[in-house]
């Protein structure tokens, strides 16, 4: 182990001295570097072109609006800044020797949106970035889906996404390209959020209005991301206007919303800033659903959420900036008679990005911590609780060495979870446990030609388990034409916390974080653990294809082998001590049945297909996806309950009228059916309450249930069409008026939920739901 660490050690210390001498040849030539702005409110733009006109030289501004261009020869140039809705910027420069010029740029919006412009950027990005099963998000298209409830939110635009599969309007969750919930990272703003979606399942935390940029990674991700096996989804929020005070507040049948931002020192070309911006939302549909949507439940929807997010921005002169950010998410859910279930998340954190005198290099770092808690009351069962809480600190350094760049940095988490479980036979599971985790990564973005090439690797520690595990990273990408790409990413994962809950569950609204255990299996399908960690390894190929200027066709087949798994055990009978583990007693037990938790392992493949076209006023979007998720306990071979073979999703977006004043939106989903277990027949259970001395004659016992092969049968396909229209009224010089009327389910399809197995009763997703808000930006 100690040699492992000391080649890691060295291994990095060779890369960085290897990044420094490159960046010391790099500085042979000039660069160019700053940040691109809106002008009108001081928003960084992101993912557009700066180049040097009539030259090779070129880069792309990132989520924070900031682009290098480095190594280039002496002369004069014209800098280059175009974006689809904006005046086309230029500006003289001149580069002599290592001149290094910080460039502070903003973006005057045009009269006209330029289309083609707009495709050019794009196709642009495509061809300098590998982009293998990665998906940008932008609030922009979050808004061309039908927006249930009145407000657009990323958690109904992440169920069109390749590779997702939703499984329910009622407490459903996101399962990434076969990958659970709890495989699947969030981070905001550099914090980690244990439970980004609220029970509803239509709903997540995040206000739309406040985001800046959604990366989603559904495999295949580089070495700066780590500790999941499956997923990561890495959200960034917006500053807050610099230039003046400005908001949007709204409400709809399921909720209200406020969102306030502006200047505390204004942006001056010349100048720093101090911005703010607070976001706060909540639903109120337990009160209106009584009302409005009692056909669905006379009893009411019991879903209710307050969320609360706040964000200072301080940025200098030169573009460097520190941000200082909290949030406070809750949800409730209340059954009236049946159960209580609640959650509440909770996190403060500080980022920042440094802008170094006269090296080429970008600095970036973040500070955070994060919490939460959940709890569950069900009739007089014992109540489950989990919780989770710690911190997490993070910093890189990017050298920008012309087309190439070279990032690394580390990352180091600590956190306690507390967990408190009884299974249904009274058997109760408590763990508290204190972990930390360290971490150090390396990424080289080459470009030779046609061909990208981007080697990484993890080197990732779990203290707590006393494991280390080497995890390289590949990605590639070929540009065979202008319009068709190559690609493909491969990597090895791991990761330490495992759900609270059983990936066999069908239905359950408790979701809590337990640290990996390290009292597991010693033997697993006949062969010894070696580790305590869950681990998986990722492939995925594909190719891009741009048949017209304006449509884009991308093709994925992906393999994820989950090595290694470990899940909560709901086979336990017995307690893991005394004679029960003792292999020299006659009352011996397989680990299978005593210990808390057990070791699977699976896997996922399939294929995406997606195509987007976008021209003017229209917005299309189509998804298909073919999947196959596996799981192996050491006995049973099953499918998990969110695996779905086959997953259609279909976008329209056309806006019309005068200055595109009416919005139509459309999405229709088609998924076929989950699988579940059947019920064979019923007989009376006897539970023996007085042991061998019980009177089965006499005694009264509990409807028992005979069950047919775990998750051998599938339920009905489902199918949904959600429709939106918005129209817009432009109020003085900065007002916005918006009304949305819109229509969740409008053909009213029973898609099942699931059946009550004693009395045969079935529970349906969400009915038809129309909705109707209204929302004022100034």
């Amino acid at each position: 182990m100690r040699s492992t660490f000391t080649t890691f050690c060295l291994g990095f210390v060779l890369i960085l001295a290897f990044s420094l001498k490159s960046n010391t040849t790099s500085a042979q030539n000039g660069t160019v570097r700053g940040f691109v702005y809106d002008k009108e409110s001081g928003e960084p733009i992101i993912f557009t072109n700066v180049y040097l006109f009539k030259t090779t030289y070129g880069s792309t501004t990132d989520v924070n609006g900031y682009f290098t261009i480095s190594r280039i020869p002496d002369g004069n140039y014209t800098l280059m800044v175009t974006y689809l809705g904006y005046d086309t910027l230029r500006e003289q420069v001149s580069i002599k020797g290592n001149t290094v010029l910080t460039k502070k740029l903003y973006l005057t919006q045009g009269a006209f949106n330029l289309d083609a412009v707009q495709i050019t950027a794009e196709r642009e990005e495509a061809r300098s970035d590998t982009r293998t099963s990665v998906i940008k998000i932008t609030p922009k298209q979050i808004s061309r889906i039908p927006t249930i409830g009145g407000q657009p939110d990323l958690a109904q635009y992440l169920q069109v996404l390749p590779g997702v599969v939703f499984t329910g309007d009622q407490g459903g969750q996101l399962y990434i390209r076969g990958g659970s919930p709890i495989q699947n990272k969030v981070v905001l703003d550099g914090m980690i959020v244990y439970n980004p979606f609220h029970s509803i399942g239509l709903f997540s935390v995040f206000d739309t209005d406040i985001l800046r940029n959604a990366d989603i990674y559904t495999g295949g991700f580089n070495a700066e991301h780590g500790g999941r096996i499956s997923s990561v989804m890495d959200l960034t929020t917006r500053d807050g206007n610099k230039k003046h005070i400005a908001g949007k507040a709204g409400a709809s049948t399921f909720g209200a919303k406020l969102m306030l931002e502006g200047p505390i020192k204004k942006q001056k070309e010349s100048g720093g800033s101090i911005s703010y911006i607070i976001s706060a939302k909540n639903s109120y549909l337990k009160e209106t659903s009584d009302l409005i949507y009692n056909y669905i439940d006379t009893a009411g929807l019991p879903f209710n959420y307050t969320d609360v997010y706040g964000k200072l921005s301080i940025n200098a002169s030169n573009g460097s900036k520190v941000n200082f950010y909290g949030f406070n998410f809750n949800d409730k859910v209340d059954y009236t008679d049946l159960a209580t279930y609640k959650w509440k998340s909770t996190g403060l954190g500080t980022n920042f990005v440094v802008i170094p005198g006269s090296n080429p290099v970008l600095l970036e770092g973040n500070v955070a911590f994060s919490s939460y808690n959940i709890s569950m009351k069900e009739g007089e069962l014992p109540e489950r609780s989990s919780s989770i809480n710690g911190f997490n600190l993070g910093m890189g350094f990017t050298y920008f060495l012309g087309k190439d760049e070279i990032k690394y940095g580390f990352e180091m988490l600590g956190f306690k979870t507390d967990f408190n479980f009884t299974n249904l036979i009274g058997r109760k599971i408590v763990q508290t446990e204190n972990t930390t985790e360290v971490a150090g990564y390396v990424k080289y973005k080459m470009t030779r030609g046609k061909f990208l090439f981007e080697p990484g690797f993890r080197m990732q520690y779990y203290a707590s388990l006393s494991n280390f595990s080497p995890e390289p990273r590949l990605a590639m990408k070929y540009n065979v034409t202008d319009n068709f790409r190559v690609k493909m990413a491969a990597g090895l994962y791991s990761q330490n916390l495992i759900s609270a809950t059983s990936d066999r569950d069908v239905v359950n609204l408790f979701y809590g974080f337990l640290s990996g255990p390290d009292n597991l299996q010693e033997t697993f399908n006949g062969k010894k653990v070696n580790h305590k960690l869950q681990k998986a390894e990722h492939i995925i190929v594909g190719a891009e294809i741009d048949p017209m200027p304006n449509m884009t066709v991308n093709v994925e087949v992906y393999y994820k082998n989950f090595s290694q798994l470990t899940n909560l055990n709901r086979n336990k009978i017995f307690d893991d001590n005394g004679d029960y583990n003792d292999p020299n007693s006659i009352n011996y037990k397989p680990e299978y049945i005593r210990k808390d938790f057990i070791i699977e392992n699976g896997d996922a493949n399939g294929f995406d297909v997606s195509v987007k076209y976008e021209v003017k006023r229209i917005y299309l979007w189509a998804v298909y996806s073919l999947a196959y998720v596996n799981r192996f306990d050491g006995v049973l071979e099953y499918v998990p309950h969110y695996d779905r073979r086959h997953n259609v999703n279909l976008v329209g977006s056309y806006r019309f009228g005068k200055e595109n004043a009416w919005e139509l939106n459309a999405r229709w989903n088609m998924g076929s059916g989950f699988p579940f277990t059947q019920s064979q027949g019923y007989y009376e259970k006897l539970l023996f309450e007085q042991g061998a001395g019980t009177n089965y004659n006499i005694s009264n016992g509990q409807l028992g249930i005979i069950y047919a092969g775990y998750n051998e049968a599938r339920l009905p396909y489902y199918h949904r069409l959600d429709l939106s229209m918005m129209r817009r009224f432009r109020i003085g010089e900065d007002g916005l008026l918006e009304f949305n009327l819109s229509v969740t389910n409008i053909y009213d399809r029973d898609n099942i939920f699931y059946v009550n197995r004693i009395t045969g009763d079935k529970v349906y997703q969400l009915p038809i739901m129309p909705s109707f808000g209204i929302t004022f930006g100034f």
